[in-house]
């Protein structure tokens, strides 16, 4: 997605709803969240006062990421240390210690991300999803073999109505047969217990 030169506006209401002058829309917090992920940029107003609060907006984005189950990206320590620093004489070079570190990070990222798709070709993850659909076809085939014996199953092979194996592997039919051979001695077992 192009990025335009200038960030979009958004107006933030007396009743707290988010209105985005570039598309004449109410808008989310979501909805910027989503802005920020594709890159888009944007400023928010208060519409009353016309007072910048994108960085009030953009911790309040933060604050409801971080409420989502799974989502937490702040370590608690990292937070009671940021606390800390507020007021602290260090506190004027914490924001731009913090975007070297989130640049540095970013770039490592994407080389990272490049490193695996040159490495594999394509979707970075594509041999392995390979790998697991066949698997998956396996274990369906295997247990397939091992479904229940039904009544045809307990005839024996000989008044069985058809001679010619089932599958075309007679290993399969001869374990088959086994099972089913085993089936009715435990029947038979339980049938002596019982009496």
């Amino acid at each position: 997605m192009a990025k335009s030169e200038d960030p979009v506006v958004i107006k933030k209401y007396a009743n707290r709803r988010l209105y985005n002058t570039g598309t004449s829309t109410y808008v989310t917090l979501e909805d910027l969240a989503t802005m920020v992920k594709q890159g888009e940029d944007f400023v928010v107003y208060d519409a009353k006062t016309g007072e910048d609060i994108t960085r009030p907006v953009l911790a309040q984005i933060i604050f409801e990421q971080e409420n989502k189950e799974g989502q937490n990206l702040l370590p608690i320590a990292f937070l009671r240390q940021l606390i800390r620093f507020y007021g602290d004489s260090m506190q004027m070079l914490v924001p731009r210690y913090l975007e070297m570190s989130l640049d540095s990070l970013t770039r490592e990222q994407e080389k990272f991300r490049a490193q695996i798709t040159q490495a594999f070709g394509g979707t970075p993850f594509a041999p392995f999803e390979e790998l697991a659909r066949r698997n998956m076809e396996m274990f369906k085939h295997a247990f397939s073999m091992f479904k229940p014996p039904t009544r045809a199953d307990e005839m024996p092979q000989a008044a069985a109505p058809d001679s010619a194996p089932r599958s075309g592997n007679g290993d399969i039919d001869e374990l088959k047969r086994q099972i089913n051979e085993m089936q009715r001695r435990l029947d038979r077992i339980g049938d002596k217990e019982k009496d």
